[in-house]
């Protein structure tokens, strides 16, 4: 049977994608059913006439809403609109905005301003903003935030290959607009990594994303960024991984605590959610020692669930497929014994 982690990044083969910027750098918005809900619009505006909002949504063309007329602050709304659904103003931080009102869940989807730029010949599109409207039994009051397991690099891959991966499981978040990049600690580049699709999972998501480091960074620590609406303070997650290096010394001294051969270890202490006071910081390599002291049990029975949250999730897959490919073969032999018998 494989190891929670092993089938951990057998799955993750399965949804990789590359992740090495911040091009997707899109907001969310949640609102409740019958709320409202102001966007903003992120691109520069001075002398502009008009500018114009658009709603996308999958499987769909991109649908224009309104525009509005910046000299007489008049919206104009498209054909077959219903007044007082959408509106446009200028705020008083002199950005423009819309408003979307009596919110639906049909109303769920990406929104973007666009401005016409270089005498009219170009549109240039702002940022996305992804709203989400919430069904009538959705609480948002609820704490929605990404909730972080680290996985700190094998002993095995560190010696056979000369490189440490750092793993970061996020789980139990709504809505499922998020953000993750790593960095080095006290650095500003954006270091290219790895992440799987969001998945959801009952009514909330799960999202992996990892790093691998060698040569002189792996005496370096880093840092796991998760930017998501419902994080607290509205402050970007900063996950710290102690370095691959004394990674090595913490992991051999708490395989002995485990009584194990296992050579993968997680904490889920809390980030510092990038809070500058000290006292709030969580330094991982202290704090896996105490996490696998206190909470052994607690943690192998993480493990058991997602290595069988996983198997049956692939289990379920292949029988789906096993049972395409028999009711084809099924499908095709009587057909092919219809026409032989005519």
């Amino acid at each position: 049977m494989l190891r929670a982690p092993a089938l951990l990044l057998v799955f993750l083969a399965l949804v990789t994608q590359v992740s090495s910027n911040m091009e997707d750098d899109r907001m969310s918005i949640t609102r409740a059913t019958g709320s409202s809900a102001v966007i903003p619009c992120d691109l520069p505006t001075q002398s502009i006439q008009y500018i114009h909002w658009y709603k996308f949504q999958e499987g769909t063309v991109p649908r224009r809403l309104l525009y509005y007329d910046v000299s007489s602050s008049k919206v104009v709304l498209e054909p077959g609109i219903s007044p007082g659904k959408y509106h446009g103003y200028e705020g008083t931080d002199r950005m423009y905005k819309f408003v979307i009102s009596n919110l639906q869940e049909s109303d769920s989807g990406a929104y973007r301003c666009a401005v016409w730029e270089n005498a009219g010949w170009k549109k240039i599109f702002g940022k996305a903003t992804e709203l989400i409207v919430a069904p009538p039994d959705r609480d948002l009051d609820t704490d929605m935030s990404p909730k972080p397991t680290m996985f700190l690099p094998s002993i095995t891959e560190i010696k056979r290959d000369n490189t440490g991966t750092y793993l970061c499981l996020l789980e139990n978040f709504f809505p499922h607009v998020i953000k993750v990049y790593w960095r080095e600690k006290g650095g500003n580049r954006v270091l290219p990594s790895q992440e799987g699709n969001t998945l959801k999972t009952a009514d909330t998501y799960m999202k992996f994303s990892w790093l691998t480091v060698s040569g002189k960074s792996m005496g370096k620590e880093h840092m796991c960024i998760v930017k998501h609406e419902k994080n607290k303070r509205d402050r970007n997650q900063e996950i710290l991984f102690p370095s691959v290096n004394e990674g090595i010394d913490s992991t051999v001294e708490d395989l002995s605590l485990l009584g194990s051969k296992n050579n993968f270890v997680t904490t889920t202490k809390p980030p510092n959610d990038g809070l500058k006071d000290k006292k709030k910081q969580v330094p991982v390599g202290n704090s896996t020692k105490a996490c696998l002291k206190d909470e052994n049990n607690t943690l192998q029975l993480q493990l058991m669930n997602t290595s069988a949250y996983y198997t049956y999730l692939l289990l379920l897959v292949k029988s789906t497929v096993y049972f395409v490919i028999i009711t084809s073969c099924m499908f095709r032999t009587g057909l092919w014994g219809n026409q032989k018998s005519s």
